[in-house]
């Protein structure tokens, strides 16, 4: 780097976000930037980008892992780091290997939360809306696995045939526009049940009857897009009518894809289903182990040693009966 000029890395930062805006799509843009100003800019803002040291990101890391962020959180501030520092590397001639010689923070040890509902949890939490638009909502999150965004920008053109078409978005923030979804592999068409086809169609003609016009209504809120805060409030009330633990919008989806799993759906064609650009990527959303998971260890394990048992003692009998003859 060229000693006569220091670069700020805040101002480095600033350069970053313009390149970052056309790369990225506006909820990940949004995202990276919360994260990055809340908890990257304000540690390393005075410094100068050729007098940060390896010493300077074990630093950043200790103190993040004082805030007590869970692992997958901590991962991701790293990767957010790095891919601003690899920016630095091709624009200012950044040394990025000081963070790739530090490595990723170290893993602490998480118990294990249940971040789903499960089909009979999930029928307390829906008994308790009395608000059919909120109501048909969590049903499409739950029956569906689509991402909250993807849910959100839906309009009945997109139901044809029994079929959901995925191929738009809606921001959860600022200006809330419309967008292309997450990856390419997001784009997507995906069968429903007839119940929730049913559902959905009864909502449209509940908006036809609300608004007296023939128009292509927003399938969750008829004239425009519900909010998320509403959303959240209302998914608030039902958890505390039904007392239930409380999971976010997202692990609707991941209620989802255990579901399909739980009931020997492939792991390939849930991927597919829920718009995964790698299998692998829906085999981490699924690491838990629910209560059924151990009762069916459980059943095999009694099972093979009660038989292992049986045949042992069978024969023992047997070898008595010969030895008394």
């Amino acid at each position: 780097m060229d000693n006569r000029q220091k670069i700020l890395f805040s101002v480095a930062y600033d350069e970053y976000l313009v390149y970052a805006k056309r790369k990225q799509k506006g909820q990940t843009y949004y995202t990276l930037t919360y994260n990055f100003n809340r908890h990257i800019l304000p540690f390393f803002k005075d410094c100068y980008l050729e007098n940060i040291t390896s010493i300077d990101i074990i630093k950043w890391q200790d103190y993040i892992l004082s805030l007590n962020f869970s692992n997958n959180y901590n991962k991701g501030l790293y990767y957010l780091l790095s891919g601003f520092l690899e920016f630095c590397k091709i624009h200012y001639n950044f040394n990025k290997s000081i963070i790739s010689d530090v490595g990723c923070f170290r893993k602490k040890y998480e118990k294990s939360n249940s971040d789903f509902y499960t089909f009979k949890e999930f029928k307390r939490f829906i008994e308790c809306f009395d608000n059919n638009i909120y109501k048909q909502f969590f049903n499409f999150m739950f029956f569906t696995g689509t991402r909250p965004g993807e849910a959100m920008a839906l309009r009945f053109s997109d139901l044809k045939n029994g079929y959901i078409i995925i191929d738009k978005t809606i921001s959860s923030h600022g200006k809330r526009e419309i967008g292309t979804p997450k990856t390419i592999s997001s784009n997507r068409s995906i069968v429903i049940d007839k119940k929730l086809q049913n559902d959905l169609l009864k909502l449209q003609e509940e908006y036809q009857n609300e608004y007296g016009l023939n128009y292509d209504f927003y399938i969750f809120g008829g004239l425009k897009p519900l909010s998320p805060t509403t959303i959240n409030r209302y998914k608030e009330k039902a958890c505390k009518k039904a007392n239930i633990k409380k999971i976010t919008l997202h692990q609707f989806r991941h209620s989802h894809i255990t579901l399909l799993m739980d009931n020997d759906i492939a792991l390939k064609e849930v991927s597919k289903r829920v718009g995964h650009s790698k299998v692998s990527t829906t085999l981490d959303v699924y690491t838990h182990t629910s209560v059924e998971h151990e009762k069916r260890v459980y059943n095999t394990l009694n099972s093979m040693r009660f038989n292992v048992f049986q045949r042992l003692f069978h024969a023992f009998k047997n070898l008595i009966s010969i030895l008394k003859h």
